[in-house]
């Protein structure tokens, strides 16, 4: 059998982090089955039948979402809407077999009902008025509505592949609204519909959609279909434990992007959100496939903490490719220079980036961390930078300089050599030459090793910046 899966969002705002994690537990079942020999597909579906709220902005912000994360799907998108004519004519069809009615109550009528069960404390439930009357007693004017003829009796039970035996007695449910009075289908009925047209064996999705499963089996037996596997996995909390808000970092995927979280950081966090391979914490995509079951899932809530996903990212950001980084950062320092850097600048950047990556977290903190490499002479220096820079500090740094101009090999041991080798000479404590040297070399007292700097930068433009700061004085 092949496994088919689905992510199945209503656009009506952004691919939201617990919708992101559910897209990626679809994607490594189906790509797990499909490496391991049985088939596997990944399918996106669009549930935009809420005309009122979905967008063709949002619609976008969840395909860019989708495919930012890796997360590509086989085949075209399925909007819900366009098989409306499909659903109709699934409810058409119940209709003929007897697993439907049509109801003919009013708004009005049912609206007193639910005030009569609220008054006497009681959970309102469609009492079946309609279920076995002749339409012959239909009030004039009214259209029906087309609810689904429930089993009364017994019980509803789901083999649920993460929350296991889930079961309700049918006295529950009521029968419920297929096919609203002005024709236009109901959300439980087009998911079955196009679940079983999709071909879906496999519906992964929050345990807030429990509830909805067992309408949906019904609904299943109903038509004579087989139901898929049902597989709900608990929804994401804060690290307080509370239900995860905008707080917590309940943000949407594009909003981490633009925080500078890299991609494969994050569908690692997220599938550590629920899932486990032993101890394993960092865990590659490749990896994640070769491993994903549903057996691994817990029961449990999980709990979204944004230190450890940032944690994480700056793990990621150490393993990245360096050239990668450097085309990450470039739309940033061009804002932040009114320029793009130029080739020599971004090959600097390049030879830098080893020293630069290893103290950054998040793609903003190595922006700023690597503007010390694209400053245009003179830098300026910021206030603790230039509180180092005293008296002492120049004469220091003007023999620093002309040691540097008189030196054969300009390497970081060469360079690290005649530094240790001034400071003994000078009595001078080691801080006291390389700190000074870091501030008029970067503008800052925080950088990456002052010898890997001075390198990076070249003999040419670290003697100049060097200068710069003697001739200032």
């Amino acid at each position: 059998m092949t496994v088919v899966t689905r992510f199945a969002p209503s656009p009506t705002g952004f691919l939201h982090i617990g919708g992101a994690r559910t897209a990626l537990f679809n994607w490594l079942f189906a790509r797990h089955h499909d490496r391991h020999g049985d088939g596997g597909k990944y399918l996106l579906r669009v549930e935009d039948t809420d005309r009122k709220r979905s967008t063709e902005a949002a619609v976008e912000a969840i395909y860019d979402g989708l495919q930012w994360l890796g997360l590509d799907w086989d085949g075209e998108a399925i909007s819900q809407f366009s098989r409306v004519e499909r659903h109709r004519a699934a409810v058409e069809q119940l209709l003929a077999d007897g697993h439907a009615y049509n109801c003919y109550c009013t708004p009005e009528e049912l609206a007193e009902l639910r005030a009569e069960a609220r008054a006497n404390g009681q959970r309102w439930r469609y009492d079946g008025r309609w279920r076995d009357r002749d339409p012959s007693d239909a009030p004039a004017g009214v259209a029906p509505a087309v609810r689904l003829k429930a089993p009364p009796d017994g019980e509803t039970l789901i083999e649920d592949l993460v929350q296991g035996k889930v079961r309700v007695a049918n006295g529950e449910l009521d029968d419920m609204i297929l096919m609203r009075a002005d024709g236009t289908p109901t959300y439980m009925l087009a998911v079955v519909v196009d679940d079983h047209d999709m071909g879906i064996t496999h519906v992964i999705r929050g345990d807030d959609h429990l509830t909805n499963a067992f309408r949906q089996k019904q609904l299943f037996n109903a038509f004579g279909w087989d139901t898929p596997a049902f597989a709900h996995i608990p929804l994401i909390h804060g690290a307080d434990g509370a239900k995860l808000s905008k707080r917590h970092g309940a943000l949407g995927v594009d909003a981490y992007r633009d925080q500078g979280f890299l991609p494969e950081a994050l569908t690692n966090y997220l599938l550590r959100l629920g899932w486990s391979h032993g101890d394993d914490e960092i865990i590659s995509t490749d990896e994640a496939i070769s491993w994903f079951g549903l057996e691994n899932v817990g029961k449990s809530p999980a709990r979204f903490d944004v230190e450890k996903l940032t944690a994480l990212n700056g793990n990621y950001i150490r393993q990245c490719d360096d050239h990668r980084l450097v085309e990450l950062i470039l739309p940033a320092l061009t804002i932040e220079l009114g320029r793009e850097p130029s080739q020599p600048l971004k090959e600097r950047l390049e030879r830098g980036m080893r020293g630069l990556k290893d103290r950054a977290k998040t793609v903003p903190e190595l922006v700023e961390s690597a503007m010390l490499y694209v400053h245009e002479r003179r830098i300026k220096l910021n206030d603790k930078a230039l509180k180092l820079v005293d008296e002492e500090a120049q004469y220091r740094l003007q023999s620093v300089r002309d040691g540097f101009a008189a030196l054969d090999q300009w390497t970081e041991d060469a360079l690290e050599a005649w530094v240790k080798n001034f400071a003994e000479e000078t009595g001078t404590k080691m801080g006291k030459v390389a700190q000074p040297l870091r501030a008029v070399l970067t503008g800052t007292t925080v950088s990456p090793s002052i010898f890997e700097v001075l390198v990076v930068l070249g003999r040419e433009e670290s003697l100049g910046r060097l200068g710069d700061a003697v001739d200032d004085a």
